[in-house]
């Protein structure tokens, strides 16, 4: 699996060739490994990507159904249509696990965090 879809929430900060970290939410949580961005790819449809890179996406199809649908659940009460957020698609490349878990000094929020070094 090389490519990694979710929201786009924070795509205007990313750049290729900047290193994304991977974290574990669940279990041992902590940064579980990195790859470099290659490329990033916007779109309105999140299964577009499927068409594009197939079984290289890190979610299968229903997966990402199932988390498109879960969003309009918390969409709330509102007047007219709720704004549709895009997606973005993640190439990667030079992925690799860490031997073990590294813990944050700090929070790692939900949407993720920039790391500096």
């Amino acid at each position: 699996k090389t490519v990694f879809i979710k929201p786009a929430t924070v795509f205007k900060e990313l750049r290729s060739g900047m290193k994304l970290v991977f974290y574990q939410s669940r279990e041992d949580t902590g940064y579980a490994g990195e790859a470099t961005i290659r490329r990033i790819v916007i779109s309105d449809d999140p299964i577009s990507f499927f068409e594009t890179y197939g079984d290289a996406v890190f979610l299968t199809r229903e997966e990402a159904r199932a988390y498109v649908e879960s969003q309009r659940r918390w969409q709330g009460v509102r007047k007219g249509e709720a704004k549709k957020r895009p997606w973005m698609a993640l190439e990667l490349e030079d992925i690799r696990e860490y031997s073990s878990i590294k813990k944050p000094e700090r929070f790692v929020p939900v949407g993720g965090r920039y790391l500096r070094e």
